[in-house]
C-alpha cells in the first residue's frame, strides 16, 4: 500500500478569515487537475498554534505559514514535482 501525502488546511476562524477559504478551492482544483486523489489525503484541521502567521497549511510534517492562493501552487508544485514529471 502506498503512503499518501497528508495535506492539512487549517479551518480555524483566523486562517479562514485570512484566506484559507480561497486556498481550499485552489488545493482541491490542483489535486483534481493533476490526478493526485490516490496520492494525497487532503483534509481540514484546526489550529496549529500559528494563528498570527496564518493562513496555515501542513504538508506531511512541514507547516507553511502566510499561504496565499499563489504561494500554495508553488508549494504543491515543489512537493509533487517528482510525481508530476512525465
Amino acid at each position: 500500500m502506498d503512503i499518501k501525502t497528508e495535506v492539512v488546511i487549517c479551518l480555524g476562524s483566523s486562517c479562514f478569515a485570512q484566506g484559507n477559504k480561497a486556498t481550499l478551492r485552489v488545493i482541491e482544483k490542483y489535486i483534481k487537475e493533476n490526478n493526485l486523489h490516490e496520492k494525497v489525503f487532503f483534509h481540514g484541521g484546526h489550529c496549529f498554534g500559528k494563528c498570527t502567521e496564518g493562513p496555515v497549511i501542513k504538508i506531511d510534517e512541514p507547516i507553511y505559514t502566510g499561504v496565499t492562493e499563489t504561494s500554495i501552487v508553488n508549494i504543491l508544485n515543489s512537493k509533487f514535482k517528482k510525481v508530476l514529471s512525465p
